[in-house]
């Protein structure tokens, strides 16, 4: 049975999110929103976790999961990333974009996609879901919350645990979010000279990325 954290959108209780984080750290999956739509989160060197996740999300090893990072530091820790590259991501975070970059060997092989040896990551702009970060530490593992079978993500935290509870560990509910799934940019084309590739257009606005 989730847990359900009800955090303030502006100032997140602390206290609560260390509790949303314990279990995190026991092998649970969690709802979090983000600036885009709700996702689902979890350790990053949890092996068990990782595949609830994907069981939970209804995908493959082939589906790109998303690493959740602070800030640009952290995200070049995980990701191979040019001058090039960095300059848009520079440009683009932090938002509801997730970019698709050559993984480093700090990824896990199981969580880079099995043939590009690529890896999503984001820098979101929510408060809770920033606070949450802080607190662990880490980057966690994620990917849309698109429920099995259905093509929208989902944006209440009530519908999301009437839906999930039982699978999950922590619902946390800082107020409905956007119905969007963020935008996803491919920038593996630009490390040989070619260019950025929008692979999925959601809330992110490319034209402010020049694209």
């Amino acid at each position: 049975m989730a847990q359900f954290f009800e955090i303030h959108p502006e100032n997140p209780q602390t206290r609560l999110l260390k509790q949303a984080v314990a279990l995190l750290e026991k092998g649970g999956i969690a709802a979090v929103p983000t600036d885009s739509s709700y996702a689902l989160v979890c350790h990053l060197d949890d092996k068990a976790a990782a595949d609830s996740l994907r069981r939970i999300r209804g995908v493959d090893d082939k589906h790109h999961l998303t690493l959740l990072c602070r800030d640009l530091s952290e995200l070049a820790s995980y990701a191979r990333v040019d001058n090039r590259q960095f300059r848009l991501l520079k440009a683009a975070t932090p938002g509801p974009y997730t970019f698709i970059l050559e993984a480093s060997k700090e990824v896990p092989r199981r969580l880079s996609h099995p043939s590009r040896k690529t890896i999503g990551l984001r820098v979101p702009e929510h408060k809770t879901l920033q606070c949450l970060l802080e607190l662990h530490g880490a980057p966690l593992l994620a990917t849309t919350l698109i429920p099995r079978g259905e093509t929208d993500p989902l944006n209440d935290a009530q519908d999301i645990r009437q839906l999930l509870e039982h699978e999950l560990a922590a619902v946390i509910d800082a107020g409905a979010c956007h119905q969007e799934p963020s935008t996803v940019i491919d920038l593996t084309p630009m490390g040989d000279g070619g260019e950025a590739i929008v692979t999925r257009q959601g809330r992110g606005d490319v034209a402010r990325l020049g694209l």
